[in-house]
């Protein structure tokens, strides 16, 4: 038989009550899991203590990536495979690879993102979402408190969870 994870959900209306309880939550010791929000809460990556993304390394050789990769076969294709005399301009013509190599670095940057985005976020075809409470993607805000990560009792996060503003309090087990 499979053993779950106990998490506690907190569901607050306000996304500024939100904010102040996150930090509420951690000046009392408690680890939180994750925060949900049915839109993007601006500053809510500083409070909970996350690091600067490193998408935009990746998003600079995905580009690099693609650069190279137009030049390359223009180069080859126009210079060396098939070189032709076109009203006596030269073989490589740098000046007008510029569109071609602009369109490729934009397109090989773009989807190199999105892949990379989805395998980070776990968003892969093969994974099940982990879903804490529905309403989080209409007009509630939760906030995931795993028990396993915290020494504290569940009595006592649920009561530093109602007195930073949550609406309510639920205990959600996560099958493994």
């Amino acid at each position: 038989m499979a053993t779950g994870k106990d998490f506690l959900v907190g569901v607050f209306d306000d996304e500024e009550v939100l904010i102040h309880a996150v930090s509420k939550i951690k000046n009392h010791g408690i680890k939180i899991h994750e925060v949900y929000s049915p839109f993007p809460i601006h500053g809510i990556d500083d409070v909970m203590g996350h690091k600067p993304s490193n998408l935009p390394i990746a998003a600079f050789i995905f580009g690099m990536t693609g650069t190279i990769l137009a030049l390359t076969m223009q180069i080859w294709m126009l210079g060396i495979d098939w070189p032709m005399n076109i009203g006596g301009k030269p073989y490589i013509p740098l000046p007008a690879f510029i569109p071609v190599t602009f369109e490729l670095t934009v397109l090989i940057s773009a989807l190199g993102m999105t892949g990379t985005f989805f395998i980070i976020s776990n968003l892969t075809p093969w994974t099940t979402p982990t879903i804490f409470d529905k309403r989080s993607t209409n007009d509630k805000f939760i906030m995931a408190i795993d028990l396993s990560k915290n020494t504290e009792g569940s009595g006592s996060i649920t009561q530093a969870l109602k007195e930073s503003g949550a609406s309510e309090v639920n205990s959600k087990t996560l099958e493994s």
